[in-house]
């Protein structure tokens, strides 16, 4: 069975979480909402990302964004280690969800099991795994990353910035993107809808091919 990805949509789970039973369709609501999983509680590299999380939730906030946590051990264990989070990320508090998954049921439906890590017992682990999820209850984006390797909060504001504009206008954002700087318009607009599309103008790349399909615009 293939594994949840991008256009999917999110299972409608009830979760055990440290903010008490919830489903994912309620609390993404008509937002957006970032899923992001742990190998486990009181492990360093999980410590500093959920605290960076929390650093960064105003930021999140402001974009309509919510956040849920989650790692397999149970909802006490989470209260206890945000002590440590906050302790380690001061001015930071954890206002989100940790959600709790002893069985290991969520992070299989969620596409979030690391096929190498398993605990003492021999149950598999959750990948270091990041979902962006749309009002629309689909996915928009995914990261994987091993349990060694600490995600980029930076990146992850980038990477929400740039699916709000692509869903909000014609535009894709090209390598290295900010915000703030030019977008490229989308290869299904052709010239004249991007004319009327964007009064503002747009710029097309002088390329070889003489082909204009890569056309900026500030939008």
């Amino acid at each position: 069975m293939p594994g949840l990805t991008i256009g999917d949509t999110i299972p409608d789970l009830e979760l055990e979480t440290t903010h008490g039973k919830i489903r994912i369709h309620d609390y993404v609501g008509d937002g957006y909402a970032i899923i992001f999983s742990h190998p486990g509680d009181f492990t360093p590299v999980c410590t500093t990302e959920l605290g960076k999380m929390a650093a960064y939730a105003p930021e999140f906030e402001k974009r309509g964004v919510k956040l849920l946590g989650l790692s397999c051990d149970g909802v006490h264990s989470h209260k206890e280690w945000i002590k440590d989070i906050e302790a380690y990320t001061p001015g930071s508090h954890v206002t989100y969800p940790i959600a709790a998954d002893p069985n290991r049921n969520v992070i299989k439906q969620l596409n979030m099991v690391d096929p190498d890590e398993k605990d003492s017992s021999g149950n598999q682990m959750p990948s270091r795994a990041l979902h962006i999820v749309g009002p629309d209850k689909k996915v928009k984006l995914s990261f994987l990353y091993p349990s060694s390797t600490g995600r980029n909060m930076d990146e992850v504001v980038r990477v929400v910035d740039s699916l709000q504009k692509a869903a909000k206008h014609k535009v894709a954002t090209p390598a290295n993107w900010k915000p703030g700087e030019k977008v490229v318009i989308s290869p299904s607009v052709s010239t004249e809808e991007a004319k009327r599309i964007f009064p503002q103008g747009f710029e097309v790349a002088d390329l070889p091919s003489k082909k204009d399909y890569l056309r900026f615009t500030n939008v």
